[in-house]
């Protein structure tokens, strides 16, 4: 059974000289991590996208972390599915381990290779 994801309406306004986004009460009831005054970072994913995440305070020592915005949302996504719904979840196949060990054969990694900027998932 998938469960959609719950979507909360709002509108584009402005505040004083700039531009704000307007947000039903009932999306910050559901989530207060969305505090009144949290700061928050917004990531232009795509056209008429955005991904909105609250600033935990990263300080500039954090800056050199690579952080990808969209793969964090959807880990923690997974996160929260695989809680809340564990009997969705099944060990891999003898014949799934076998396809990605073939997959892999050869691969070598070590947890300090850097990847070329080219590579992309």
């Amino acid at each position: 059974m998938t469960r959609a994801a719950a979507s909360f309406g709002g509108a584009i306004t402005t505040t004083g000289n700039s531009g704000a986004l307007r947000l039903d009460k009932s999306f910050f009831t559901a989530h207060p991590e969305f505090r009144v005054r949290a700061k928050l970072v917004v990531h232009h994913i795509g056209l008429g996208k955005v991904l909105v995440t609250v600033d935990e305070g990263a300080t500039d020592a954090d800056a050199g972390d690579a952080h990808d915005p969209v793969v964090s949302a959807y880990l923690a996504f997974l996160e929260k599915e695989m809680a809340a719904n564990p009997s969705q979840l099944s060990p891999f196949t003898g014949t799934e381990l076998e396809k990605l060990t073939e997959l892999v054969k050869g691969v070598t990694v070590r947890d300090d290779d850097v990847l070329p900027d080219d590579v992309t998932f």
